[in-house]
């Protein structure tokens, strides 16, 4: 017993040691797992793993929704006609009792609700043109149009908060660069029809004959 005592004492030393040491390296290289998800992903095989690739010419804008910080296509450059008070030089109702306003935008047919549900004025900002308006009255800047869309739907708006509803450029690699309801969706017509997949199948249709 005197013999085996000073032996399980070393041996005790001896893993202390080895524990301490490989647990250094690991709080040295990673703190958890995620900084290693991270820092292993950073760099993989020579190649920067980045969605700024995909990006090409598309103009961002960074944004804060509860927590959720990512960037999404900058939208005001892309509308045809915007400024909207390049045309707009008064207000709507001051257009409507002079009776001399055209009828302005005759392309576009809302079929998003019902006529007493919503028309133009539900969303566009009749007194200040260049931006929407919340249900409340609130003004809304068109390059956070999604705000109007989650008045209604809200459990997609959370969901795309998530990275769970919508497309994201550049897949899941940092920075997240997610699309807007508009961005897919018409917002004057916003069900998406049905089609055929981008590949038909064509080797599925000889099998079923």
């Amino acid at each position: 017993m005197k013999h085996i005592r000073p032996i399980m004492k070393r041996l005790a030393y001896v893993s202390l040691i080895l524990v301490v040491f490989f647990s250094c390296k690991h709080e040295e290289e990673y703190h958890d797992i995620m900084d290693k998800i991270e820092s292993e992903s950073a760099n993989y095989d020579g190649v920067s793993v980045s969605s700024e690739a995909f990006l090409d010419d598309i103009k961002t804008v960074k944004i804060y929704e509860d927590g959720h910080a990512f960037l999404i296509p900058e939208r005001k450059s892309q509308i045809k006609s915007y400024n909207c008070t390049e045309c707009h030089v008064k207000p709507i109702g001051e257009l409507e009792k002079d009776g001399s306003a055209k009828k302005a935008h005759w392309d576009i047919d809302i079929n998003h609700a019902n006529s007493k549900t919503m028309n133009c004025a539900t969303c566009h900002n009749t007194d200040s043109m260049d931006d929407l308006t919340s249900l409340t009255g609130q003004q809304i800047d068109f390059n956070k149009s999604y705000n109007l869309c989650s008045q209604c739907h809200t459990k997609q708006f959370e969901d795309w908060k998530g990275g769970a509803h919508g497309k994201r450029i550049g897949g899941w690699a940092p920075p997240r660069v997610s699309m807007t309801c508009v961005n897919c969706h018409n917002p004057h017509d916003p069900h998406i029809a049905s089609k055929w997949p981008a590949r038909f199948n064509t080797q599925k249709v000889i099998e079923r004959e």
